[in-house]
């Protein structure tokens, strides 16, 4: 039988080595941008946080405002940054969320909170000159902040897009490395956003209670994506989200043979419905999109 230091170095190799395949170094990130235009990145400051945003497109149009799940940073949507069409259309806003990136909290408090998550990001909406309200996308872990954001600020929200959304309290996923990351020497060797991740699930199910009441808020425009096939975010989280919001504007889009990171696999649908959000059309053509027609 092996000794339980070989034990605990293995686990820990297979951590390391697992996530790695979910994670894009900043040193990726310039490679990618070594012959085309990178995004704008800037920090906005307050007394108590510094939030890194990356933005395209001219901040007189209408802003699309992408938050990323968990782990995530602002270049988890750099196919959306980059796409001149959307460009010509929006103000292309992909933010690090406190914790993630080079996003901070400059005092001490819960990383895991969803109500601090939003919070933190009602700054972003300064950097708009448009006027217009906002398009806020959030995919899985930043579906709940991004619904969260539009209750805050629900006059600056035209419509909210949940993808592949983590909301149901009742139908958090543990995984077989999730009791490790909260170990100090786990920690150790891994990154600040896998951490960050870890502290998160830990909260994430009392934190999605917490936001019961707030479902029924929203009153804007609400279309939920899920695939069918999502090993990360259990698919019935959309049977949750037609049960709690209100919204009579809102549709439900399951992709029976997708899986969790639809805004790669389905970019040019989603990109579609951000284009005609505001006619009756783009809805039709939306659905006529996943379900392969």
């Amino acid at each position: 039988m092996f000794p339980k230091s070989i034990v605990f170095l293995l686990i820990l190799f297979m951590l390391s080595s697992c996530f790695a395949k979910y994670r894009t170094t900043y040193r990726e990130v310039k490679r990618h941008y070594a012959h085309k235009t990178m995004p704008k990145v800037e920090c906005i400051k307050n007394d108590t946080l510094c939030i890194q945003v990356a933005s395209t497109g001219a901040d007189t149009l209408p802003l699309l405002l992408l938050i990323h799940g968990a782990p995530g940073a602002w270049w988890g949507y750099m196919n959306m940054l980059d796409d001149t069409v959307l460009q010509k259309k929006f103000h292309i806003i992909s933010v690090d969320r406190p914790g993630y990136g080079k996003s901070k909290l400059l005092k001490k408090r819960a990383v895991g909170s969803i109500e601090m998550q939003a919070q933190s990001l009602l700054n972003v909406f300064s950097l708009n000159h448009s006027k217009e309200p906002a398009i806020i996308l959030g995919r899985s872990y930043g579906a709940p902040i991004a619904a969260k954001l539009a209750t805050l600020a629900p006059e600056k929200v035209k419509q909210l897009i949940m993808v592949s959304p983590v909301i149901d309290p009742d139908k958090e996923k543990f995984y077989w490395f999730s009791r490790y990351g909260r170990n100090r020497l786990v920690q150790l060797f891994l990154p600040k956003e896998f951490n960050t991740a870890t502290e998160e699930k830990y909260m994430h199910a009392e934190e999605l209670r917490k936001m019961l009441p707030i479902w029924k808020k929203l009153t804007m425009p609400v279309t939920v994506i899920q695939g069918g096939q999502d090993w990360i975010g259990d698919p019935v989280n959309i049977e949750f989200a037609k049960k709690n919001i209100p919204s009579s504007h809102s549709q439900y889009i399951t992709i029976q043979k997708a899986g969790h990171m639809l805004t790669f696999s389905h970019q040019e649908m989603i990109k579609e419905m951000l284009l005609r959000t505001n006619s009756a059309k783009s809805r039709m053509i939306t659905l006529d999109l996943a379900s392969g027609k």
